[in-house]
C-alpha cells in the first residue's frame, strides 16, 4: 500500500523508463550528428592528451546511465517546487548536451560549440547542486558527468585553438 510518502512501484518504473528514454533521445541526437565523428575527430589537430575516439562511446554509455538514474532518484523524492526546478534544469542541460555534437561535428562550429559547452557546464553545475539537495546519491551520480564535461570543455577549447 502506498501511503503517499513514496511513489508507487508502477509509477516509479514508468518514471525510470521516461528518464532512460530522455537520455536515449539525447544520445540519439548526438549520434545522428556524429555519424562521421570518428573520422572527423581523427582529422583534427589535437592536443597530445586527447583521448582516443573509441573511448567516447563507452564513456557516454556509462554517463547517460548514471544521468538517468540520478533524474529518477530526484523524481522519487516526490512532487515539490524544488524537484520540479531540479528536473526542469536537468531537461535544459540535457538539451544543451544533445546540441553540442551537432554544433562541433555536424556544423563544424567549434568556437560556438565552446560557448555552448560553457553554458552547458554552468547548467550542469547548478543541476548537480539542485539534485544534491533532493538526493545526495543523485548529486553524486552526476559528478562523473560534470568531470567529463569539464574535460570536454577544455578539449573543445584546445581543438578549437589548434584548428583555427
Amino acid at each position: 500500500m502506498n501511503d503517499g510518502s513514496s511513489p508507487s512501484r508502477p509509477k516509479s518504473a514508468v518514471a525510470l523508463a521516461v528518464s532512460a528514454v530522455a537520455v536515449i533521445i539525447a544520445a540519439g541526437i548526438g549520434g545522428l550528428a556524429a555519424s562521421s565523428a570518428t573520422r572527423d575527430y581523427a582529422l583534427l589537430q589535437q592536443p597530445s592528451w586527447a583521448p582516443p575516439a573509441w573511448l567516447f562511446g563507452p564513456a557516454w554509455t556509462l554517463l547517460y546511465t548514471l544521468m538517468a538514474i540520478a533524474a529518477w532518484l530526484v523524481w522519487r523524492t516526490g512532487p515539490s517546487p524544488e524537484s520540479r526546478r531540479a528536473l526542469t534544469l536537468y531537461a535544459v542541460q540535457l538539451v544543451l548536451n544533445a546540441s553540442w555534437t551537432p554544433l562541433f561535428f555536424g556544423l563544424g562550429w567549434r568556437g560556438f560549440a565552446l560557448v555552448e559547452i560553457c553554458v552547458l557546464w554552468i547548467a550542469l553545475v547548478t543541476t548537480v547542486v539542485l539534485f544534491w539537495r533532493r538526493s545526495a546519491v543523485a548529486g553524486l551520480l552526476l559528478v562523473p558527468y560534470l568531470t567529463w564535461t569539464t574535460f570536454a570543455l577544455i578539449l573543445n577549447f584546445a581543438v578549437w585553438q589548434l584548428n583555427t
